[in-house]
């Protein structure tokens, strides 16, 4: 039995996948497509090949329909989204740095361990990355929750991020901390930059991906 697909049924596949990546609804999907596979198949039944009808370029015909339809839509604005996320993590480092050095000397007769107590250095790097990652997730949620509270589905982003982002950084930190490793760790600027570029490009990818997911989630 042939498991192939028509014709009309990829290109309205491309579609709904252009659709769904605008942000429009599942009902509003559901109908625009109905009415596409009807022009499709008046087309096919006067012998007209379906790609004569929407072009080379389905993707493209599929966003001129919607437009057309005037369907709601939710615009990703990934732009802004990953702007605030930024400024909310370097703002919260740069808080969180002058609160440690302000509170350099409580925190040392808070947690000074006697002499004889060694602290494993996986831990001691665990402690302190994890505070760091803690202090950019909670800038950069925060960020995004507060300064584009009036975007349609900011909620919904937000709480993605605070799934996403430590799982990014974890592995940010992981994938910086391999390449250091891999050349004996040099403090050159190159190298230290593209450390940082590395756990950067994580948080931004975590970051565009929870927005994505929750634009398109609303269909």
């Amino acid at each position: 039995m042939s498991t192939s697909t028509s014709p009309v049924d990829n290109l309205l596949a491309a579609a709904d996948r252009e659709w769904h990546a605008l942000g429009i609804h599942r009902r509003d999907r559901a109908t625009l497509a109905a009415d596409l596979r009807s022009e499709l198949d008046a087309a096919a039944a006067d012998g007209l090949d379906p790609t004569e009808l929407l072009g080379t370029n389905p993707t493209q015909l599929a966003r001129r329909i919607a437009e057309e339809a005037g369907v709601e839509r939710t615009p990703p604005r990934y732009g802004p989204v990953l702007g605030a996320a930024s400024a909310g993590a370097v703002l919260s480092l740069v808080v969180g740095y002058v609160l440690v050095i302000g509170l350099h000397q409580a925190f040392v007769a808070a947690f000074d361990l006697p002499r004889d107590v060694r602290v494993p250095v996986w831990l001691a790097a665990g402690v302190f990355y994890g505070g760091v990652a803690a202090v950019v997730i909670t800038g950069a949620v925060l960020a995004v929750r507060v300064a584009l509270r009036d975007a349609p589905r900011i909620r919904h982003t937000a709480a993605r991020m605070t799934l996403l982002l430590p799982l990014a950084l974890a592995a940010g930190i992981a994938a910086a901390a391999a390449f250091g490793w891999s050349l004996n760790f040099p403090l050159t600027p190159l190298a230290i930059g593209t450390e940082a570029t590395i756990v950067l490009a994580a948080f931004l990818a975590a970051t565009a991906l929870a927005r994505r997911w929750s634009v398109t989630a609303a269909g």
